[in-house]
């Protein structure tokens, strides 16, 4: 952790919906003119995607068959933990962006499944991350501990596959059977790489579909959010004011001391009233930091 260059970390499974808590935090730093620098979790992959197919094939042919992206060996966790450590401790680092698609490519005039070159970071007062790992902790690294604040977003588990089933097919072409095999596939580094996250995370949400989702495979449709309750746990309550969360999201409840639950159309609204002044107590301690 760092009072002069801080570091928020959203981490999350591939379908949790970490993408929409980042534009969350994208207009909260636009309203209160904060620089952030942006990170992508994907840019700390270690294959491209022509390149893991081949390291796929390669695993499941030496009996390897929960080689994913969800764990070590398909990830850059030294090269991740080096940002965060060279960001807390002088503002500056070095990341790439992966591209996802045609359209990500163009201006790069690469194909797409391929990393840009590593660049410097822009000038910022804050690091922003946003992908799987902004938590994860191993026998060799610990991004963990340099996050200032680490949010995790963990919907319950057939909803988080519902969601992924649902995107991979409608953006990425792909068949029910064959996400089906990817998330099978995972499994083992799911739980031992992403899980253990929550576990550091200083706010967890999770949205809790109130409608029945036993079988995520045949689901029609996504829960919307009307259809969902969000589940928000503070690892450490001093100092909220849950009261005045409660008097500000309406039908919201506390079910713990530490945990708030809402009506899933309030989760951004929720999102907006905890974090703003959370992101302007960090910007604010940094800048007196730098002004001593």
């Amino acid at each position: 952790m760092s009072a002069k260059h801080p570091i928020v970390a959203i981490t999350g499974s591939s379908g949790a919906g970490t993408s929409s808590v980042t534009r969350t935090f994208e207009n909260i730093f636009r309203r209160e003119n904060v620089s952030a620098a942006i990170i992508e979790g994907d840019s700390y992959h270690r294959y491209d995607r022509a390149e893991m197919k081949k390291a796929m094939a390669e695993a499941e042919t030496g009996g390897r068959p929960h080689f994913s992206h969800f764990g070590e060996d398909a990830n850059l966790f030294a090269e991740l933990e080096q940002l965060f450590r060279d960001y807390s401790e002088s503002g500056t680092g070095r990341s790439r962006k992966y591209l996802h698609n045609d359209e990500e490519a163009a201006p790069y005039q690469q194909p797409a499944g391929t990393f840009t070159p590593w660049e410097p970071l822009p000038d910022s007062e804050l690091l922003f991350y946003e992908g799987l790992h902004g938590g994860v902790k191993t026998e060799h690294v610990d991004v963990s501990r340099y996050a200032d604040l680490l949010i995790g977003v963990v919907p319950v588990i057939n909803l988080e596959w519902i969601q992924k089933i649902h995107r991979d097919r409608s953006t990425r072409g792909y068949s029910t059977e064959a996400v089906t095999d990817v998330i099978l596939r995972r499994m083992h580094d799911y739980v031992h790489y992403i899980c253990p996250q929550f576990t550091r995370t200083h706010i967890n949400f999770q949205r809790v579909p109130v409608v029945d989702t036993s079988d995520p495979f045949i689901a029609r449709t996504i829960p919307t959010a009307d259809e969902s309750l969000v589940v928000i746990r503070f690892a450490n309550p001093r100092g909220f004011d849950f009261p005045y969360l409660l008097s500000m999201l309406h039908d919201s409840f506390m079910s713990r001391a530490n945990t708030l639950v809402v009506p899933g159309g309030k989760m951004e609204l929720a999102m907006q009233l905890i974090f703003t002044p959370m992101i302007l107590r960090l910007i604010e301690r940094r800048r007196q930091q730098r002004a001593a």
